[in-house]
């Protein structure tokens, strides 16, 4: 019997490297900006290129609202019901997210 995190992982890293996916984008013409693996779908036309460099080290600042939201705001578990409610819920936990934002982006410009 497989360990349900081993489980979980085995399913994620194979989200992250599956070839039809990656085919797919770049049949769109979009290169394919996921995280490169030993054996995954990524090879060094996407890597080489200093996009894909740019597009890593700028991750994290797609990420970190995210992690706040879950796991200093309310959305770790969310206790309402219904689309409009829990929509609302997320533009006010993203407008928080921004008002605690003001005062460092404030000392920044000064």
């Amino acid at each position: 019997m497989i360990r349900p995190f081993a489980e979980w992982r085995a399913r994620y890293t194979a989200y992250l490297t599956q070839r039809d996916f990656v085919d797919t984008v770049r049949e769109l013409g979009v290169t394919p900006h996921v995280a490169r693996r030993q054996h995954g779908a990524i090879d060094e036309r996407t890597s080489r290129h200093p996009g894909y460099a740019i597009s890593l080290s700028k991750r994290w600042l797609v990420e970190k609202p995210f992690g706040w939201l879950k796991q200093i705001g309310p959305l770790k578990k969310v206790k309402l019901r219904g689309l409009a409610k829990v929509d609302w819920l997320f533009v006010f936990s993203c407008a928080v997210f921004n008002l605690i934002r003001i005062p460092k982006l404030r000392a920044q410009s000064a």
